[in-house]
């Protein structure tokens, strides 16, 4: 049997969603190439994305059978100019980067969603992928933040600013019905990627939630999922659950599926978490539910125009809590980030599939 090598890793990426979806990067720990050994072709990886001096070592020793060259260019001049000899770019790909790099072979993305790239991406044979499952431990920690203030009344009710604005006579007047429990309630998710799955564990063990979801790949059910369907059933689940979760990728047929039809159908008293991308729902009928009572408030860390302007309406609903899709910010996730680079890295000269490989097509 042929010994693989990474130029035979593209035969094998058909295989990799299943093996991404299902696994976490393997933390590996710096290997260097001894003065023995004979070294391969040297991997040349280019980008625009200012590694911090221990990230590009971390990257390098990651390989142990070919000795990386990490190029990180200062200007586009710089990347036009070496790209050409690239094998592994890291950052987004636009079409005239394309037809420079004639070795390309992989493109990692600096970001989870791919509703962005570029159109020659999308039909070129290289191989992308992405960032998913690295931010969901600080979303769904946020999610649950936003949802805990709209539930518990920390939105309405609470100090200092409350008593800043109020009387403490006032505070006496707030009602056992403004104070919703989580326990024993449903949550239904849009899209079980790793936004979603990191949702579902923690409402489901952290606060006994029933938890129902929907998801366009055919995934295993966790055992912390009631239910989980494939997005037909979508009509049948909102109207349903007591929280419903935007965490689905971005495409043309996931963009303003969260409509007026949808906040109309829903109960009054459920909530609705906008986590993945703003563009899922429809801004001015979320308004409209939220003033008008359709539903009782939301937590949203994404928004259709980001930042949403001043004179926005959003901002005159009290049952609403926002964060300025930050989510997925803390120093671990550089780590993670950094973590699954150099794995992918790993695999890449040693002919091993990758993690996170996107079905362009799909767009995700």
């Amino acid at each position: 049997m042929a010994k693989p090598t990474r130029r035979t890793f593209m035969s094998t990426a058909a295989a990799v969603p299943a093996v991404a979806a299902n696994r976490k990067a393997v933390v590996i720990p710096p290997v260097l190439l001894s003065d023995t050994q004979t070294p391969q072709d040297v991997l040349r990886i280019v980008t625009m994305f200012q590694f911090e001096p221990a990230e590009i070592q971390r990257i390098k020793a990651a390989s142990t059978k070919a000795p990386v060259e990490l190029a990180v260019c200062k200007s586009r001049e710089e990347f036009d100019q070496k790209v050409k000899d690239a094998e592994v770019i890291y950052g987004d790909v636009r079409a005239d980067t394309l037809q420079a790099a004639k070795k390309l072979q992989w493109v990692q993305s600096g970001e989870a969603g791919m509703e962005n790239q570029d159109p020659a991406m999308r039909n070129s044979p290289v191989v992308l992928t992405n960032y998913q499952r690295v931010f969901a431990p600080g979303i769904s920690e946020t999610a649950m933040g936003l949802l805990l203030s709209l539930t518990r009344g920390l939105a309405k009710y609470y100090m200092p600013q409350f008593y800043k604005q109020r009387t403490m006579q006032r505070v006496g007047t707030a009602k056992s019905e403004d104070h919703t429990e989580l326990v024993g309630r449903t949550m239904g998710i849009v899209g079980m990627g790793g936004i979603g799955s990191a949702l579902a564990r923690r409402a489901h063990y952290g606060f006994d939630m029933r938890i129902v979801a929907t998801d366009a790949k055919p995934v295993p059910k966790p055992d912390y999922v009631a239910e989980l369907h494939d997005p037909g059933w979508f009509p049948e689940m909102y109207p349903q659950v007591d929280v419903l979760v935007g965490a689905a990728p971005l495409t043309p047929h996931t963009e303003r599926m969260f409509n007026e039809k949808v906040f109309r159908g829903m109960k009054k008293t459920a909530h609705f978490l906008a986590l993945s991308r703003g563009k899922l729902f429809d801004d001015m009928a979320l308004v409209q539910a939220l003033k008008e009572g359709w539903i009782a408030g939301a937590g949203l860390d994404v928004f259709p125009v980001e930042p949403p302007p001043s004179s926005h309406p959003i901002f005159d609903c009290p049952n609403v809590v926002m964060s300025a899709h930050t989510s997925g910010w803390s120093p671990d996730r550089q780590v993670r980030l950094i973590d699954l680079f150099a794995e992918n890295v790993r695999r890449y000269t040693e002919g091993l599939p990758l993690l996170n490989v996107v079905d362009k097509q799909a767009g995700y």
